[in-house]
């Protein structure tokens, strides 16, 4: 995992290491829940903490937040995995789940009722949420909050056991219940949840909430450096305060940093699933998502994504970035490294009746105008060709530089060729255009030193390799799709037109064999990768990464 240059982290760490909190070993990790798929947020989150790791010769740890049962799946524990290795950050420190721990934090939490620092709570949520307080007035304390030690330690044997029902007790720290800041007014720990885990079974119907597990999770695995989104900083007292009362020597320092933020998509997973369980989109690894899974199928690199996150840097100011930038950053590392490829999308006939009728030649075609090398592959040409319908115009606006009758244009790589005609069917569309091509013009140039201006690509009808073509525009018409009016959700704000499929584009021959994840220019189409899922040798799927219009570029 690439590291980034210097920010308020790495000054912290240098700081940690100078007075020796550390001994000289980084230690971070990533703690996803399993309840979704990762997105391109969380690839922030996971390049600040195995960049951090990396850049210090230190170790980074996988941890999966499994403490809650109700929406986790080994689906989505492979799926993370998966994304981090692809990102490139292998967890070298080992791979944990927060479900281990269970035994520990139990004997963590007794450890606490002893000392008088936890008691167990008959209040119910509404209740527990009235005797809070508010931003601005003190909370008051639970009726509950003077057990003795010895009944609170029997209740919560008792929770444990199973014998009361979800929801009828908690265990919450004891704390200060007029503390200003309110994750501290005596939090729960420990809530009553009578539900199969995906890895304990039915072993436990207590579970621990996230601030009380966390902060011991990382004591224990020796995470020296805890470094997370910002909405944890008001957290951080409360992590701060486990750590110390269940006495580590040597706690974790939790570190915030802001959440990534883009235009026009969504990375609540809230809202992720409702897209996925709602059926507007297909699946979380549909291109369109903002998971890694959907990018990654969508075409984008682990290079790409590691390369936007640098550019944004890091910070605790709340922002959002432009859609377009991640684009930029794909469309940048493609235009070096994808190669050029003839694809006609929506499909005329041309017909260059003065070629002969059973001769085919093969052209020279670059495989990347960007690359030293100068390398080629070969192309058929025939008689009888495919060219892009918008090609042609039977009524030529002004400016129009392709086919019209009695205009010359240049066939890429190949000859020049005047329209002579057309044919349309019984509706009125045309369906075949006709020229005639001059035999001097071979390759692009003529002995008379004429120009003309346009040149259009094509593909031999005879060669030619029939594919699926997907192209994707945004999932959401609104640069902030939760912006919604009063009775609306965030899905009236779905592009009815993020997903237009193509289903009989003509590609030249060799297009049949490619495979994910080699992307590939289609000229004046855009950035191409082959469909993981959907493309076979029989029907090649291709999905648009990326227009060639660059809207961010043009911005600067």
């Amino acid at each position: 995992m690439d590291t980034v240059s210097s920010n308020f982290i790495y000054e912290q760490v240098d700081r940690d290491l100078a007075e020796g909190r550390c001994e000289n070993t980084i230690h971070t990790r990533f703690p996803p829940e399993p309840n979704g798929y990762l997105h391109i947020g969380s690839a922030k989150a996971i390049w600040i903490s195995a960049g951090t790791a990396k850049k210090y010769g230190g170790k980074f740890n996988l941890r999966y937040d499994d403490t809650n049962p109700v929406k986790e799946e080994d689906e989505f524990v492979r799926s993370i995995e998966e994304d981090l290795r692809w990102l490139g950050a292998v967890p070298d420190g080992g791979i944990f789940y927060g479900s281990d721990y269970f035994e520990k934090c139990y004997d963590f939490a007794v450890e606490l009722i002893k000392k008088g620092k936890a008691f167990v709570c008959d209040l119910s949520a509404d209740e527990m949420r009235e005797y809070r307080g508010t931003l601005t007035t003190p909370g008051k304390n639970s009726p509950y909050r003077d057990r003795s030690v010895e009944e609170n330690l029997d209740l919560f044997a008792r929770m444990r056991n199973g014998e009361f029902p979800d929801g009828s007790r908690t265990l919450r720290a004891k704390i200060d219940m007029s503390s200003p800041n309110i994750n501290m007014r005596d939090p729960a720990i420990y809530r009553i949840l009578h539900m199969n885990h995906h890895r304990q079974g039915n072993k436990w119907c207590i579970y621990p909430l996230y601030d009380y597990a966390h902060p011991i999770q990382d004591a224990l695995e020796g995470i020296t450096h805890s470094l997370c989104s910002i909405e944890f900083e008001d957290h951080r007292p409360l992590y701060d305060w486990v750590v110390r009362e269940l006495g580590f020597e040597k706690p974790p320092r939790q570190m915030e940093f802001s959440r990534l933020n883009m235009t026009y998509t969504v990375m609540s997973k809230r809202y992720l699933r409702a897209l996925v369980e709602g059926g507007h989109v297909d699946g979380w690894d549909d291109p369109r998502m903002p998971t890694l899974s959907g990018l990654r199928r969508r075409g984008y690199t682990p290079e790409a994504i590691r390369n936007f996150c640098d550019r944004i840097g890091i910070s605790k100011t709340y922002s959002v970035v432009d859609y377009a930038f991640l684009e930029h950053c794909i469309r940048e590392e493609l235009n070096l490294k994808a190669e050029r490829k003839m694809v006609v999308l929506r499909p005329i006939k041309l017909v260059i009746d003065n070629y002969p009728e059973d001769q085919v030649e093969y052209f020279d075609a670059e495989n990347n105008p960007m690359a030293e090398d100068g390398a080629t592959h070969k192309v058929p040409f025939s008689k009888e060709l495919y060219i892009e319908a918008e090609d042609f115009m039977i009524e030529p606006i002004k400016g129009y530089r392709r086919l019209f009758i009695g205009n010359e244009v240049r066939l890429k790589y190949a000859y020049y060729v005047t329209c002579t005609g057309y044919k349309c069917d019984d509706e009125g569309n045309v369906i075949e255009v006709h020229a005639d091509y001059d035999p001097e013009s071979r390759g692009g140039g003529t002995p008379d030193g004429r120009k003309v201006r346009g040149t259009i690509h094509w593909v031999s009808a005879k060669h030619a390799v029939d594919a699926e073509v997907r192209l994707y525009d945004n999932l959401f018409n609104t640069p902030d799709p939760s912006d919604v009016p009063e009775g609306k959700t965030f899905t009236d704000n779905l592009n009815p037109a993020s997903l237009e499929i193509i289903e009989n584009a003509k590609c030249e021959p060799g297009l049949e064999n490619a495979k994910f994840p080699e992307s590939f220019q289609f000229l004046r189409a855009g950035y191409f990768c082959v469909d993981n899922k959907l493309s076979t040798p029989e029907k090649p799927v291709f999905n648009r990464t990326v227009s060639l219009k660059d809207s961010f570029a043009k911005a600067k």
